[in-house]
């Protein structure tokens, strides 16, 4: 697989999902989880992108370590989508109108959590990625330059 059609395959699944796990770890090495609303902008490829509040525990993790794991699987788990990155956390004005563009209408438990409306973007850099059909048993992997 290549990884342009990588891509698209975890743009289908994110298209169905809607949601993804995200992993980090902490400064004592413990992994963290949680659901998110990542997406793909369009003219900037090998990057998901991702919205938090700059006052939730995991910015400080990713300021600790920023390597990590998003999992996105299809509802009926025909399509599992594993990803390594790198992260950075962007307060760029055009970036953050970019981002609610394109998922702000999902994000209602976000500013549930987070009503002072304040956030960052999270921008993923692509490193690796896996997709498992476990009903035909194909797993592929695409590593990003």
């Amino acid at each position: 697989m290549t990884p342009s059609t990588m891509l698209r395959k975890i743009d289908e699944v994110l298209g169905k999902a809607k949601t993804g796990i995200l992993a980090t770890i902490d400064n004592k090495n413990q992994p963290h989880m949680r659901w998110m609303t990542p997406a793909f902008l369009n003219g900037r490829p090998g990057a998901l992108f991702a919205v938090t509040s700059p006052l939730f525990a995991k910015i400080v993790e990713l300021e600790f370590c920023n390597k990590v794991q998003w999992m996105i699987q299809s509802p009926s788990l025909r399509d599992i989508v594993t990803i390594n990155g790198t992260v950075s956390i962007i307060d760029n004005p055009a970036l953050k109108a970019e981002i609610l563009e394109s998922i702000g209408k999902k994000l209602f438990v976000f500013w549930k959590v987070n009503p002072q409306t304040d956030f960052v973007v999270l921008e993923t850099v692509l490193h690796e990625a896996t997709w498992f059909c476990p009903m035909n048993n194909i797993r592929e992997t695409v590593i990003f330059s």
